[in-house]
């Protein structure tokens, strides 16, 4: 098979020697070009697969506390007939655990330390159906919590900042306190502390306190659980099936997923990540459009060849074939030299990152500012393709006016001083 003299000429000049100070010159802006390419798409491989992984991260120690799918009384007080609404939920094929719950905000006092804490009754045995905090406790388990006994297991880093230790003695101050002659006084009970959990998600290590159903509906004067928390076989389907969990049940209750809890901040992830694609993808358009320099100067240089070329027969499409070869060439070179060295630091960023950490004895996530406190990366398909894609795209765009350009050589003019 006849390889194209057009495919064969390009390939020529993007690897063009050094005969001349010029032709060296051309070889060497055209390497600064596919380098310029290379380090664009592995910057903005790197960025996304970061930004992949710590959004995957915060989520999985997230979901390690809280449910996939809440159910809870519309005016937060008891859910009435809590036996029967577990019943229902649970009769839906995507849900796989369910458990009841309180969940309020107290106060929480040792000594002179005085914290605003989240409280949490669970029930000890159906609470590893919806969540995985128990996985978090180093040698206690949630069996420790008993009905009556008002103990206590506490975040990890609440349990630092108030400097308690397992057997500690704190007091719980509930917010609707008793109404007496001498005004509203705030219910104040003497609690335990039984055991610390470490979710890995330092806003609930440092603000979430779990006691036992009971113990929580007696000292919040309830009736029963607030509500109901639920475990699905497919965490990413929390909307759909909360939408229909919502209109199976009647409107004395709240259904909400936990992508609702977190709506904030998932979504401020997700603007930040297309901003950091557009930003950095500009990085690659500048890197690409180098290439019209280094064509230009290319077409320039060849003058007489694509003159000689142009008696012989060759057509304007042939000669405008020869430079967009050449530009697509650096182009698909600088890109997947750019994938390759994406993927490598990408995966290999559990590694890198802590060997830079102790080389420079700095920290670049510090647990007290950010929620974790390493380096995450998940490359996933759905950005590398488009970042290859675009980067390929603006390269061959780069070779069009210059490839023009070419075919547009006058033979006669280019001959007429050689």
């Amino acid at each position: 098979m006849q390889v194209p003299f057009e495919l064969l000429l390009g390939w020529r000049y993007t690897r063009a020697g050094r005969a001349s100070r010029r032709n060296g010159f051309i070889s060497f802006i055209s390497g600064v070009s596919m380098l310029g390419i290379t380090l664009g798409v592995a910057a903005l491989i790197i960025v996304l697969s970061v930004m992949n992984g710590f959004q995957k991260e915060v989520r999985d120690r997230m979901l390690s506390v809280v449910a996939h799918v809440e159910v809870f009384a519309a005016d937060a007080a008891a859910l009435g007939d809590a036996p029967g609404t577990m019943a229902r939920l649970r009769a839906n094929p995507a849900v796989v655990g369910a458990a009841p719950f309180v969940a309020t905000q107290a106060l929480l006092a040792r000594g002179d330390e005085l914290k605003g804490v989240l409280v949490r009754g669970i029930d000890p045995v159906l609470e590893p159906q919806v969540s995985d905090v128990a996985q978090g406790m180093s040698a206690q388990s949630l069996q420790v919590l008993k009905p009556g006994g008002f103990g206590v297991i506490l975040g990890l880093e609440l349990a630092r900042r108030m400097g308690v230790r397992e057997g500690d003695k704190v007091t719980l101050l509930a917010p609707s306190g008793q109404v007496t002659p001498a005004g509203v006084v705030p219910r104040v009970k003497q609690m335990t502390v039984l055991g610390f959990f470490d979710s890995g998600h330092f806003e609930y290590d440092s603000t979430l306190m779990l006691m036992h159903l009971e113990d929580s509906q007696r000292l919040f004067r309830l009736e029963g659980p607030m509500g109901v928390r639920l475990r699905l076989k497919d965490l990413h389907q929390a909307s759909a099936v909360a939408a229909q969990l919502s209109a199976a049940m009647d409107s004395s209750v709240v259904v909400r997923d936990w992508t609702q809890q977190n709506r904030t901040w998932f979504a401020a992830v997700q603007v930040e990540k297309r901003m950091m694609f557009i930003i950095l993808t500009l990085i690659v358009a500048v890197a690409a459009f180098n290439l019209v320099s280094t064509l230009v100067m290319t077409v320039t240089d060849k003058r007489a060849d694509i003159a000689i070329l142009r008696t012989l027969g060759a057509s304007p499409w042939s000669i405008m074939g020869i430079f967009m070869v050449q530009g697509a060439m650096v182009g698909v070179l600088g890109t997947l030299a750019g994938l390759a060295l994406g993927l490598l630091v990408a995966l290999n960023i559990d590694v890198i990152v802590p060997a830079i950490e102790n080389l420079l004895q700095t920290s670049f996530l510090p647990r007290e500012v950010y929620l974790i406190s390493r380096m995450p990366s998940d490359p996933q398909q759905a950005d590398i393709a488009p970042v290859v894609l675009i980067a390929l795209v603006l390269a061959f765009v780069a070779t069009i006016y210059p490839s023009w350009r070419a075919s547009r050589v006058n033979p006669a003019q280019a001959l007429r001083y050689e």
